[in-house]
């Protein structure tokens, strides 16, 4: 079995900060140089979001699914559900006012 307690190397640190600049950099040129179309951007920006939520769990809070405690699932499950209802309430409000305003 696997030593848990181990403290992660800075190596891991590194990994996960490079992996995040790059998740953020490679929507960010790509929009603002529009190298694509609107709709493939905004399907990368999707795609890179939930990319980085997942190298944050994994490189910087240390989540392994694999041998994860039930409260980390629990955590895990809050967060996105919180998550779910953030942008779905953003969405809701942008589109309403956006309704309104025409």
């Amino acid at each position: 079995m696997a030593n848990t307690s181990a403290q992660p190397s800075p190596k891991t640190y590194l990994v996960g900060l490079v992996l995040a600049l790059m998740l953020t950099a490679f929507p960010f040129a790509l929009v603002v140089w529009g190298s694509l179309p609107r709709m493939q951007i905004l399907l990368v920006i999707a795609i890179a979001a939930v990319i980085q939520v997942l190298v944050h769990l994994r490189f910087f809070l240390h989540l392994d699914l694999t041998h994860t405690p039930r409260e980390n699932l629990l955590a895990i499950a809050f967060a996105a559900l919180l998550i779910c209802i953030m942008m779905g309430g953003s969405f809701w409000i942008m589109f309403d006012l956006n309704h309104r305003m025409m």
